[in-house]
């Protein structure tokens, strides 16, 4: 993928002729940066194109800061910003970037799709100057099914990675996340649960190999960086451990038909009746079958002005409607499924359908690669163990009815995710796991607002404590929550490392310790070289 090296004296003159017309008023970092990038890089391409400054251009810097980022919480004026994006266009530039970050002393923030919850892909409250490397450019995926395996660069979307598999076959997939517009190097180093995760656990279990770049500028591949390092970085969180550039996955069989549905119930509608049962079968239901519940506020259509509590069972069946309707007579008659409720369709369209896309939607939607959500919010997770009692559940309505747009789904687990151990991968919620909770309220004033929101979240995530899981109260890595604590001193990190990694989290900081000892990828909640 790299030019010849006889190329780079030409690039350096290059690159000075063009540093020349930079303003004065330019970051001299920048300018440092590019011309240690010329002198560590093979590729000759114009590398000021890969650069985002406000000094250079204030109006092009903010559209790329905010192009990916769901979170509007951490765009404000008061939010730190990076001295300047640069986005990569081959792997060398990535080497390059950590070299020439790690001598001109710049932190370094790493970003693929832009979602992290709580921006740490893109925000360093307490490190200055930073830089984001973004590797939205790095997104070719090459798919061979003949060994049922493909590899995706970390740049690429999940809904990307999606379409290359179906356009190669109807009866491949893979079982990775729910949110298409995900860059695929994070999901995956987060865990990565979406509708097949029953069947066939997460993204992450189905990686069979992966490039990476250490602190040193190295790629290593997994014989290279070792079985340790393999290990943390499927499941152990982004920004720790270096800088994923690609991921090999293990593509999985899918039928030619796949049924999806939505029911809908109110609680004038037997909804508390019908999710109290849900709570006890949806782990043991066919593998096939995964049904999440999405729970909002939603208003009475008989009385306009009132409120109620909307419950929608989203699933998808591996598999046609009639054996569908027949698994869930047998375990769910509750939810009252029937025929027309059901659609049935290909794999991939039945991952546009739980995304949220138009049925009339074409499969190339998938390619836009754009989140369908740009909001101000606060999320959090929990993981829940013994199915929630009616009154607790009636008390979690009355919580909800007090937000304005409050937002909570629960993902089922069971199958094959009770068979993996948990200490296969860091991901550890794995048996006796009955379903994951996201937490989520939403708001549109902006930072006005943020304070009452932000309090009604944690009096929420209050009530629900003696509800979930406990010693400790889990949490999943993917659903960053900087509530939990943050790294300002080396025990800070057991407060929230047990509730990401449970027992797992001692491995990950003794892998830390020896492949990233100067700790030169960091922030907020990363993976610590030792705790005291």
């Amino acid at each position: 993928m790299a030019f010849a090296v006889s190329k780079r004296n030409a690039m350096a003159f290059a690159v000075t002729l063009l540093l020349v017309s930079v303003p004065l008023s330019s970051s001299t970092l920048q300018q440092d940066f590019m011309q240690c990038l010329v002198e560590n890089s093979d590729i000759a391409f114009p590398i000021t194109a890969a650069f985002y400054s406000p000094d250079q251009n204030a109006t092009l810097f903010k559209e790329e800061l905010e192009s990916t980022a769901q979170n509007l919480r951490y765009l404000t004026p008061s939010n730190p910003k990076p001295v300047f994006i640069f986005e990569p266009m081959y792997e060398t530039h990535v080497q390059a970037a950590v070299v020439c970050a790690k001598k001109l002393q710049l932190h370094m923030r790493l970003r693929s799709g832009g979602h992290d919850y709580e921006g740490l892909s893109f925000v360093a409250e307490n490190e200055t100057p930073f830089v984001v490397v973004d590797l939205s450019k790095l997104r070719q995926i090459d798919v061979d099914v003949d060994s049922n395996s493909a590899w995706a660069h970390a740049g690429a979307t999940v809904g990307e990675v999606y379409y290359r598999i179906q356009e190669k076959s109807q009866t491949h997939g893979f079982p990775a996340g729910l949110c298409t517009s995900l860059g695929i190097g994070g999901h995956l180093v987060g865990g990565a649960y979406g509708s097949m995760m029953r069947k066939f656990g997460l993204g992450a279990d189905n990686v069979l190999d992966a490039r990476i770049i250490d602190a040193n500028g190295k790629i290593l591949d997994r014989a290279a960086m070792g079985e340790d390092v393999f290990w943390a970085i499927r499941g152990g969180g982004g920004g720790s451990f270096g800088v994923i550039l690609a991921w090999k996955i293990k593509l999985v069989p899918v039928p030619a038909t796949v049924t999806v549905f939505t029911v809908t119930k109110t609680l004038e509608q037997d909804g508390t009746k019908v999710l109290y049962k849900w709570q006890q079968v949806a782990d043991k239901l066919d593998e096939d079958l995964f049904i999440r519940v999405i729970i909002q506020t939603a208003s009475k259509t008989t009385k306009p002005g009132n409120r109620t509590i909307s419950t929608s069972y989203q699933g998808q069946f591996l598999g046609d409607s009639n054996r569908l309707i027949q698994v869930m007579q047998k375990s769910f008659p509750e939810l009252g499924l029937t025929k027309k409720d059901c659609m049935e369709t290909s794999w991939i369209r039945s991952v546009m359908y739980i995304a949220g896309f138009p049925n009339s939607a074409a499969p190339e939607a998938l390619l836009d690669g754009k989140s369908l959500f740009k909001s101000y919010f606060k999320a959090k997770s929990d993981f829940v163990e013994e199915p929630i009692p009616v009154e607790g559940l009636e008390g979690l309505w009355k919580k909800l009815l007090q937000e304005d747009s409050p937002l909570t789904i629960w993902n089922p687990y069971g199958g094959m995710m009770s068979r993996i151990p948990e200490s296969e991968t860091p991901f550890p919620h794995r048996k006796g796991t009955l379903f994951k909770i996201q937490w989520l309220s939403s708001w549109s004033d902006g930072k006005a607002g943020e304070a009452r929101h932000m309090k009604w979240m944690r009096e929420m995530y209050s009530y629900m404590e003696k509800y979930v899981s406990k010693n400790p109260r889990r949490a999943y890595v993917n659903y960053r929550d900087l509530d939990l604590g943050v790294n300002e001193e080396e025990s800070d990190a057991r407060e929230w490392g047990s509730k990401y990694f449970k027992g797992n989290f001692e491995r990950l900081v003794k892998i830390k310790g020896e492949f990233d000892p100067e700790n030169f990828f960091r922030h907020e909640q990363s993976i610590p070289t030792k705790i005291g």
